[in-house]
């Protein structure tokens, strides 16, 4: 039976593009959803992914690709693109010929720097006609755990109501081993829980090793020992060397270039992506770490490399806080994207740092610590971003928005201090 489409944040994204651009490049993680969603909005499709039609469909796009795409119906989706790169300078010269938004939606699971092992460079880069969004798994909004009471847009403008969630901590739990996949949503748990593990299991023993410019010696042992050295180090500014080390036995080595194409093979799947440091004026003499912080794109698949499930994640509550975290952070991009928001994170030399940092597109920003523990946390988190908050230069940094502790609670509320203390449940853009 076909499950009933539920609606994404990315929708609305998605509508704006076809709108106001030519074309759009729609990229993220295989199975989040990009193929079901962005056929609601074309008219035709061309799918790349069945074998028995794709060496044909690549043949008429190599002979004739302008009669390949001017007699399809607009807007024409090809899921799959990278099969077909080479179409990317006739694309370009089709919406400039045209003129018109919302002519082309191509999607694929695979970042297109890894489409081509012949060094194919692109004579046009598309910028102005041709934009690139990325989709990601979904939150817990989506999905419909959360509430969204809380909106990140109506804090910053000083809106804020208390609010109150459900959710308990063995929710999260199940939410962070469950993933965003939207085959996830509304299932039998066993089932949903099965979808992140099939997804790690095709990850290390096919997707890994299917991409052309990276050309990974096929080793699932080894793969599945990257993939358990980053989930262990996730929510952390961990070196590729502790990586490494992490990687390595009594019986085995690993060198640091292998090591470096596991990592970009796992970027260009956006199966990773890391959250970048933030490095704003500070009133002190105080250095800001750079060093990017380790996440996956969706929780599910470091709690899938590591066996772990809702009911292990409670014997060892260190790496439950970091898995949460980065649940948090998973849904704070996505709400943040359909905002023209970005994210990072802070850490300065006296070791103070902000978990998430957002960034508004008008330079405001806002600061926020993740905690899975009680009062006595959320008491830490709220003096620590104060602390951090008042050394920053707002001057040649822009204002701060708010501050908010980011809890696994029920109760949104504001602080006697200010700070927010606001439930993941709650959240929304």
């Amino acid at each position: 039976m076909t499950k009933k489409y539920i609606k994404r944040i990315f929708d609305d994204t998605l509508e704006f593009v076809l709108k106001s651009k030519g074309a759009v490049v729609v990229e993220g993680p295989k199975w989040c959803g990009k193929s079901t969603t962005c056929k609601r909005y074309a008219k035709e499709t061309v799918d790349l992914m069945p074998l028995k039609t794709r060496d044909e469909l690549i043949l008429e796009a190599k002979l004739a690709p302008h009669i390949f795409l001017s007699t399809r119906n607009k807007p024409l989706l090809i899921d799959e693109w990278q099969h077909i790169y080479f179409i990317w300078d006739q694309i370009k010269v089709e919406v400039d010929e045209a003129s018109e938004f919302g002519q082309f939606i191509l999607t694929g699971s695979v970042t297109d720097r890894d489409i081509d092992d012949k060094g194919y460079e692109r004579s046009h880069t598309g910028n102005g006609r041709i934009i690139r969004k990325r989709m990601r798994t979904m939150s817990i909004f989506e999905s419909g755990e959360g509430n969204g009471l809380v909106s990140l847009s109506k804090l910053k403008n000083g809106e804020f109501k208390i609010a109150k969630c459900n959710l308990s901590i063995e929710d999260y739990a199940f939410l962070i081993c469950r993933g965003g996949w939207p085959l996830a949503i509304n299932d039998d748990k066993d089932i949903a829980l099965a979808q992140a593990k099939d997804y790690y299991e095709v990850l290390v023993t096919d997707d890994l090793f299917s991409l052309k410019s990276i050309k990974l010696v096929k080793d699932e042992s080894r793969a599945r020992k990257v993939l358990r050295s980053y989930a262990r180090n996730v929510s952390i500014a961990a070196t590729t060397q502790t990586l490494i080390d992490d990687c390595v036995s009594d019986e085995s080595t690993f060198d640091k270039e292998t090591f470096y194409k596991y990592l970009n093979a796992l970027e260009y799947l956006h199966v990773i992506e890391e959250l970048p440091a933030w490095n704003p004026n500070v009133r002190s003499k105080t250095a800001i770490r750079t060093k990017e912080t380790r996440h996956f794109t969706d929780p599910s698949i470091g709690a899938a490399a590591l066996g772990l499930t809702p009911n292990s994640l409670f014997r060892n509550m260190d790496t439950f806080g970091l898995m949460f975290e980065s649940l948090v952070v998973r849904d704070i991009r996505i709400y943040a994207d359909a905002i023209n928001a970005k994210v990072y994170k802070y850490r300065d030399s006296k070791k103070r740092e902000a978990d998430i940092v957002i960034v508004f597109d008008d330079g405001s920003w806002a600061l926020a610590e993740v905690k899975l523990g009680g009062k006595e946390d959320i008491d830490s988190a709220a003096k620590k971003l104060l602390d951090i908050a008042r050394d920053i230069d707002i001057e040649k940094t822009g204002n701060c928005s708010f501050l908010m502790v980011v809890t696994k609670g029920q109760l949104a509320y504001k602080r006697d201090d200010g700070v927010y203390v606001v439930p993941l449940g709650c959240l929304k853009n």
